[in-house]
């Protein structure tokens, strides 16, 4: 996994005092990418995007070339596929949607995701523990 232009705002930023960012790895956005797709059934581009910056809070901050690089994997894997349609707006947008191989994708990276945060947690945990 490689590292991704996608912004993670912190609270300092958020206020005007600071600028931060921290870098997704590429892995962790096809992922959101995927499971957006999942939850809310076909989507462009940028409804995609718009909704993980909602999901989030706005603390995760996509810019268009990063969403769609996202996408060109995630088809290039077969785990969505697209089709042109007319937005809300009446233009014509290209439509992703997850396919079988990519439900079971997500299914799958969503475990090892909670296996990870369980295994961070403990590490964080006993760091804490031995400050004391």
């Amino acid at each position: 996994m490689f590292p991704c232009d996608t912004r993670v705002v912190s609270q300092q930023e958020k206020n005007g005092v600071a600028e931060s960012k921290l870098d997704l790895l590429q892995g962790t956005l096809d992922l959101m990418v995927l499971q957006t797709l999942e939850t809310m059934g076909p989507l462009h581009g940028y409804g995609i995007a718009r909704r993980i910056e909602q999901l989030s809070g706005n603390e995760v901050l996509l810019n268009q070339g990063t969403i769609y690089a996202s996408l060109v994997r995630l088809q290039q894997r077969g785990w969505i596929s697209a089709a042109w349609g007319v937005s809300d707006n009446n233009r014509k947008a290209k439509y992703y949607s997850i396919t079988k191989a990519g439900r079971r994708q997500v299914k799958e990276e969503r475990s090892q995701w909670q296996r990870l945060a369980t295994v961070i947690g403990r590490v964080l945990a006993a760091s804490g523990d031995a400050g004391q």
